[in-house]
């Protein structure tokens, strides 16, 4: 297998950081060496922060419709290129290779969307209490940002703020985890082919210590992150009044009350362990079950369980591939030992499959008997598990739910409407998905948490993005 040799996306061109710092990424799935990836430092921050502001000076002023056409150009170059991209994100993340697929033609899709979005964004007029006055709205870009995106989706959760970013007139500095970059750097071709303008994206890996550098940046206006609650805390206080947009840490729930349909529950819960590995910030993290259905429920996970095949994520039969990471491994086994020694009971799955290619690949785990001082039930995992905790009636359910402070998203299962629309507004969450599982999403829908910041906030999707990207300036003429 080739290795490659990577870097910086700079103004337009590759660019071979002055570190010399180097780290080696290895393919979740296979152990092999697949890229040196080259870290990016204070200097490569300056280059790229004066070629970002140049560059958006003159891209503010390019009208709504050259950069719609330019996103949409963007989203057919990645169109044209899917099955390559999602070989390459295989490789370094470890998914299933049907799941990378989705992922890169939904980041396509995103250019589409918020081309079209941008078409129709626009401000109002309103009534003044001067008759002499006109009043009205409009947008304008908010500047230069930096966009940390996180290794479970890099080139979808790039495209959800470079999308909107470009078409709202703004510059952007991305830097992905440099064991994910691969596919980011690739997908950069697609900028150059669309015709966007030199130092509008650039992109350079690193760790955190590259992510302090942008955010605490004077000449960067605004900061987009999607990742866990606590690297979102420490960005939040080290970028002062920046404008920020944070997606964080996310722990369900999944809501099973007395009336559901148990068998597309089950359904839903386990397929929120397995995509993606439940490395998803929406991933199955808590299953709350009414007690008058549990046993039935639980028997019934199982059963879905059983059909989830974990192996090669280049396997068209697989269904769970390999964790992408030692430290998401390692997180996975004390929660496990957290649990067992403290009652709970493993049912199914509960460690590392032997005999595969490296340790990563991590059986579905099944959990039952959970208590909320858990380590498994009140943070997030990360990781292919289902831990059922069981509570009496409505009441005692949403209560469990509201107990844990990540609320970003929560699915609720019932045949009542009322029940529905109970948990909808009292559930302390961004998003409620009724009778689906918590990995829904679609790239039209606002997503984001609630309850504080430990989920963040912002909403990223659709419109809602384009606002969050933009300032709405006011402006008044006298008219006597």
């Amino acid at each position: 297998m080739t290795v490659q040799e990577l870097g910086c996306y700079i103004d337009g061109a590759m660019y071979v950081p002055q570190s010399g710092e180097v780290v080696v990424v290895t393919s979740p799935a296979t152990g092999e060496p697949i890229a040196n990836v080259a870290i990016a430092g204070k200097h490569e921050v300056t280059m790229a922060v004066m070629a970002a502001r140049r560059a958006q000076a003159t891209w503010s002023e390019v009208g709504p419709w050259q950069r719609a056409e330019i996103c949409h150009r963007i989203g057919e170059a990645i169109a044209r290129r899917i099955d390559e991209f999602a070989e390459l994100h295989t490789l370094e993340q470890g998914k299933p290779l049907s799941e990378s697929i989705a992922d890169i033609k939904e980041a396509s899709q995103l250019y589409h969307l918020h081309a079209e979005d941008l078409l129709r964004f626009h401000g109002e007029t309103m009534p003044s209490s001067d008759p002499k006055k006109r009043m009205f709205t409009f947008y304008r870009p908010v500047g230069t940002w930096a966009i940390i995106t996180p290794w479970n989706f890099p080139v979808l959760m790039m495209a959800e703020f470079v999308a909107p970013g470009l078409a709202t007139g703004n510059a952007h500095i991305v830097k992905p985890p440099t064991h994910t970059a691969m596919t980011v750097l690739a997908t950069l071709e697609c900028f150059e082919e669309a015709g966007v303008p030199s130092g509008l994206v650039n992109v350079l890996p690193g760790g955190g210590e590259l992510g302090d550098l942008l955010v605490t940046h004077p000449d960067i206006d605004a900061v987009g992150f999607i990742g866990s609650s606590v690297t979102g805390a420490r960005i939040q206080s080290r970028s002062g009044l920046k404008r920020t947009v944070m997606e964080c840490s996310g722990n369900g729930p999944l809501i099973v009350c007395s009336d559901a349909d148990l068998a597309k529950a089950a359904k839903a819960a386990v397929y929120g362990a397995y995509f993606c590995a439940g490395q998803v910030c929406c991933a199955t993290e808590r299953v709350l079950v009414d007690a008058s259905v549990h046993d039935e429920f639980v028997s019934l996970c199982l059963s879905e369980a059983e059909k989830v095949r974990l192996g090669d994520p280049f396997d068209n039969d697989t269904m769970l591939g390999p964790l992408n990471n030692q430290e998401v491994a390692k997180k996975m086994d004390r929660h496990l030992a957290d649990a067992r020694a403290h009652g709970a009971s493993i049912l199914t799955g509960g460690g590392h499959k032997p005999g595969m290619p490296t340790d990563l690949y991590y059986e579905l785990t099944v959990i039952d008997d959970v208590r909320e001082e858990m380590l498994v039930a009140r943070e997030e995992t990360f990781g292919p598990v289902v831990p059922i905790l069981s509570a009496s009636g409505d009441e005692e359910l949403l209560a469990v739910a509201n107990r844990d402070p990540l609320g970003l998203q929560a699915a609720v299962f019932t045949e009542s409407t009322r029940r529905a629309y109970f948990f909808m507004e009292k559930l302390r969450v961004g998003q409620v998905i009724v009778n689906d599982s918590t990995g829904f999403w679609d790239i039209n829908m606002p997503f984001g948490g609630a309850g504080g910041s430990a989920t963040g906030w912002g909403r990223i999707g659709g419109k809602y993005t384009l606002m969050e990207m933009s300032d709405l300036r006011t402006g008044v003429i006298d008219l006597s």
